[in-house]
């Protein structure tokens, strides 16, 4: 990577959720009123295709951030970033600031979308990394930057952005739809809602978070009556923030409702006070609306009219559910495998072509680097901890499936089953081959009620 002008000598405090704009630029679509972006989906999240100062990147759409942060940068030596300085910032997590490089007029292009003037951060901290959750190459993440200069349309099921020039868009007559009004907190959109938590139903402002592949966060506040205490639930590692890990406790609530859409059962994670300390400062933010809500939706985001227009999709009846194995898999470097490779070969010997020609096959083999998917934690009294399954293992195949002709996604798919399915797991520890056989479990115990 190359860094143009000498990095400040002096650094500043700064926290993420107030990173404002110092000569921001804006995103231009020339000529067109209309572009489309193609995306994946991968657990609920949206990889998007970003160029930055003419290398190919890849980005997560997080609504959560005010500034584009750029991580897991090591392998792109050609990156050139301009005109940095070193700052300091912070996010979800229990721990310390995180230091990073500012870097003001670089070229952004997103589709045909282009911004000339764009400022970004980049993270050096290797624990800061979306790609082995995710099993494909992320290297950073863009919210506010890309919304604040277009109508943004979001279908899930076809897997289309659409930028929308605000002149000259029109809204479609929609009797289905419902449209919310939306509040800003340093950049990142909050939306109101409601959730029903045993016989009460409570009222509550959501930061909206495409960022977090979970459906809802809720900062327990028992003064407010959000707590996770009078439902079944269990502990959990929730995710990584920029600060460090984020652990918690995760349940059910009983509904969630945004005006006429309502959604039963609908898994809810309440993170530890320690790693959300700043978060709840902001003025009565009760949690995150976040992406496995999202999905169940056609999203129209319009930033300047401070407005979000929600339609159901074919995903919004599918049922929540809970990764039922106790196993956190995550993708961490390569392994050697060794694949058989059939080929077929004609043998005529140089006869004559009425000769008859023998097809025979010959059986040969290749060494290839395939992904390592790797168990980095495992939630204590689940069926994997239960079974012997330790951390480091590596999953070698999974019912049958060899773990690397699948994606991770597709492996992790597996433990979120129905209660009773068998996973029989092949693992890798050390040198050692091991067969390990459970069936999956709820995730809830019943609580012993006190005497």
């Amino acid at each position: 990577m190359v860094f143009n002008n000498k990095i400040g000598a002096f650094t500043l405090l700064l926290l993420l959720s107030i990173m404002y704009s110092f000569g921001q630029g804006k995103f231009e679509l020339p000529g067109k009123q209309q572009d489309k972006v193609r995306f994946e989906l991968i657990n609920n999240l949206i990889v998007i295709p970003v160029e930055i100062n003419g290398v190919k990147l890849s980005f997560l759409l997080d609504t959560g951030v005010s500034k584009p942060i750029l991580f897991n940068i090591t392998n792109t030596d050609s990156l050139q970033m301009n005109n940095v300085e070193t700052i300091f910032l912070r996010g979800l997590g229990g721990g310390e600031t995180v230091r990073a490089l500012r870097s003001k007029n670089n070229f952004l292009k997103i589709g045909n979308a282009v911004n000339v003037n764009q400022e970004l951060y980049v993270v050096f901290d290797q624990e800061i990394n979306f790609t082995p959750k995710l099993g494909v190459p992320i290297h950073g993440i863009i919210g506010y930057s890309l919304f604040k200069d277009f109508i943004v349309e979001i279908n899930y099921r076809t897997k289309l952005i659409k930028l929308n020039k605000r002149e000259g868009y029109t809204y479609k007559s929609c009797k289905k739809c419902e449209t919310f009004n939306l509040s800003f907190h340093n950049n990142k959109p909050y939306i109101k809602g409601e959730v029903t938590l045993g016989e009460e139903t409570l009222p509550v402002k959501l930061l909206i978070d495409t960022g977090s592949s979970d459906a809802l966060w809720l900062f327990e506040d028992e003064s407010h009556g959000i707590t996770a205490e009078n439902n079944n639930y269990f502990h959990d590692f929730l995710g990584r923030g920029l600060s460090g890990n984020v652990h918690g406790k995760r349940s059910k609530i009983d509904a969630f409702r945004l005006k006429n859409f309502t959604l039963n059962n609908v898994n809810a994670a309440f993170p530890d006070s320690s790693a959300i300390h700043h978060a709840k400062q902001i003025e009565n933010r009760n949690g995150s609306l976040s992406a496995e809500i999202l999905r169940r939706f056609n999203v129209i985001f319009d930033y300047e009219s401070a407005k979000i227009t929600l339609k159901k999709n074919g995903y919004f009846k599918d049922a929540f559910r809970y990764n039922r194995s106790g196993i956190v898999l995550e993708q961490h470097g390569f392994r050697l495998v060794t694949e058989s490779v059939k080929k077929k070969s004609l043998d005529n010997y140089g006869r004559s072509n009425d000769d008859n020609i023998t097809i025979s096959t010959v059986q040969s083999y290749r060494v290839g680097l395939k992904p390592a998917y790797t168990i980095i934690e495992i939630r204590k009294n689940s069926p994997a901890e239960k079974a012997g399954l330790l951390q480091n293992d590596v999953v070698i195949s999974i019912n049958g499936k060899q773990s690397h002709e699948l994606k991770l996604q597709e492996v992790i798919h597996y433990f979120r089953g129905k209660v009773g399915k068998t996973i029989r797991l092949k693992v890798e520890r050390g040198n050692k081959t091991l067969n390990v056989e459970f069936r999956l479990e709820d995730v809830f115990k019943k609580k012993e009620l006190p005497n």
